[in-house]
């Protein structure tokens, strides 16, 4: 994992973002605090309809808010939107490459629009900076040998990997992915994983993640979860599920009294079928076990995971609405 500078300068700091929408009585975005830190993995999430989609967009200076604090990389939103946009990197839900390019023409003509490496008409005639930057991050996206190949040939994980590519060449200090692996197989969503994490340790670029797979906001240093335009909960995604689950384990025997009095100290739960449940919080199974004797004819341990946590939070007080 990436060396996380929590207690330096934030990268991304927000401080009462709201923002309306002319024909909504509410606020789609109504009063977000957070600050996300160099290095970080920062996954926010939440249902449809949440405020994700409208928050990156003002971060990213895609649209304007309505009152708040936004800075990002040490710039202004208000005053210094062009430095903002120069100090990060965007990877949208839909693609957005030509397939009549290779992939090198691609990333060329992009970080043309940067003006950071100048552009030529051939890759040969480019800086020895910008086929420099090319090959390190082709060679740890796994696409070094594809890099002159027309893109529409490509796959798409392929075509995600060149969109990180693309976006990373500049180089930027906050990549924003907004579902970057929405449509991919899980065999591609793996690999590209791999790519971004490794991306994150060696370059120290910061991500601030949107996703539907809960999951993958397991290896997230701090996640963030919005409802309504509200967060709900900031904070580890070990400390969320502390929070919002219990970790127990099911054990039954033979002899259920016998396995009973072993337990007495953990106060366990008769459940209908008759077995025992012991919930634990600091303790581990490995504790509770050494306390029976008695040969057991069930053992199940159940270790909550981020996703059973976070439906228990986004649903809490709205009914049976399912989050996605």
């Amino acid at each position: 994992m990436a060396q996380v500078h929590i207690g330096a300068d934030p990268v991304i700091h927000v401080k009462g973002l709201v923002k309306h929408y002319h024909d909504s009585p509410t606020a789609a975005v109504d009063g977000i605090d957070l600050d996300v830190y160099p290095g970080e993995l920062f996954a926010f999430l939440g249902p449809n309809g949440a405020g994700k989609t409208t928050t990156i967009s003002v971060l990213t200076t895609a649209l304007t808010k309505t009152s708040g604090i936004v800075r990002i990389a040490g710039h202004d939103l208000d005053s210094q939107a062009r430095k903002i946009r120069e100090n990060i990197g965007i990877i949208f839900q839909r693609p957005s490459l030509d397939d009549h390019l290779t992939a090198e023409e691609n990333v060329r003509f992009h970080v043309a629009l940067y003006g950071v490496y100048g552009y030529r008409p051939t890759y040969r005639l480019m800086s020895a900076s910008y086929r420099k930057r090319v090959e390190e991050l082709s060679s740890i996206l796994g696409l070094e040998s594809d890099m002159f190949r027309l893109v529409r040939g490509f796959s798409g994980g392929m075509r995600r990997k060149l969109e990180v590519l693309r976006t990373l060449v500049h180089p930027p200090k906050v990549l924003f992915l907004d579902e970057p692996t929405l449509g991919l197989d899980a065999v591609s969503r793996q690999s590209l994983w791999t790519h971004l994490r490794r991306l994150q340790r060696e370059e120290g670029t910061t991500i601030f993640l949107t996703t539907h797979y809960i999951e993958e906001a397991e290896a997230a240093d701090r996640i963030a979860i919005v409802r309504h335009g509200q967060i709900l909960f900031l904070g580890s995604p070990q400390s969320m599920k502390a929070t919002m689950m219990t970790k127990f384990v099911i054990l039954d025997a033979p002899d259920r009294v016998t396995l009973r009095n072993e337990l007495t100290d953990f106060e366990p739960e008769v459940t209908e079928n008759g077995s025992l449940k012991v919930s634990f919080v600091e303790d581990t199974p490995q504790n509770i076990l050494s306390r029976i004797r008695v040969p057991l004819s069930v053992l199940q341990v159940h270790m909550p995971s981020l996703e059973e946590a976070y439906v228990r939070l986004v649903t809490e007080g709205e009914g049976e609405e399912v989050a996605s």
